[in-house]
């Protein structure tokens, strides 16, 4: 008499289970950290280029207040925003034997020729000084650091607040002349160190 078998499909064993879910895993990992970089470099890259646009904005604020602008604004805080949002290319130029020749030069001028030393360059003197004389220890700490960042922002909504106030309001501010330029001006001064305090606290 011939017997019949049932014959029973067996599922995985624990250890091909256990090597299939490693290898789920490790692709997981794998893309996590992808987009991890992407993400960094990302926003690594939007920070680097919105510190470049914060300073040119900085400088031309701060050009324009010495030749054409001419407000009561206390735009002299405008050479610690410079100097703290300087980005490092430059801010290590700067501080090394081109901005100690142009600091001299500026003193000498200063010293010796003072009717022929324009006013409006008094801030930018005031800043190659500043970026040539301040300790390593403060530069390091201080710079491109939540505290500097903490500054710059600071800043840009103290003279945000000034100038809507000095144009007779928020309108005003992007209605009369010149006021759309420096308004965006200072507005660009804002998002530079929103957007790396958003990332410094992520």
């Amino acid at each position: 008499m011939k017997k019949n078998y049932l014959a029973m499909k067996t599922g995985p064993t624990s250890s091909e289970l256990i090597t299939s879910d490693l290898h789920d895993l490790g692709r997981t990992t794998k893309r996590l950290a992808n987009d991890a970089m992407n993400l960094t470099l990302g926003s690594g890259l939007a920070t680097t280029l919105l510190q470049w646009v914060a300073s040119v904005s900085a400088i031309y604020l701060l050009v324009l207040d010495r030749t054409n602008w001419k407000t009561n604004i206390l735009t002299s805080l405008l050479v610690p925003y410079i100097f703290l949002s300087l980005p490092s290319l430059l801010f290590n130029l700067l501080r090394g034997e081109i901005g100690k020749w142009i600091a001299f030069v500026s003193v000498v001028l200063r010293l010796f020729f003072p009717k022929q030393f324009p006013d409006w360059l008094d801030m930018p003197g005031a800043l190659i000084l500043l970026l040539v004389t301040a300790p390593s220890l403060f530069a390091d700490t201080v710079k491109d650091s939540w505290i500097g960042l903490g500054i710059c922002l600071g800043i840009g909504c103290y003279l945000l607040q000034e100038h809507i106030r000095a144009s007779g309001g928020f309108r005003n501010s992007f209605t009369k002349s010149n006021g759309i330029s420096n308004t965006i001006g200072i507005i660009v001064l804002l998002v530079y160190p929103v957007w790396a305090l958003i990332f410094a606290i992520l």
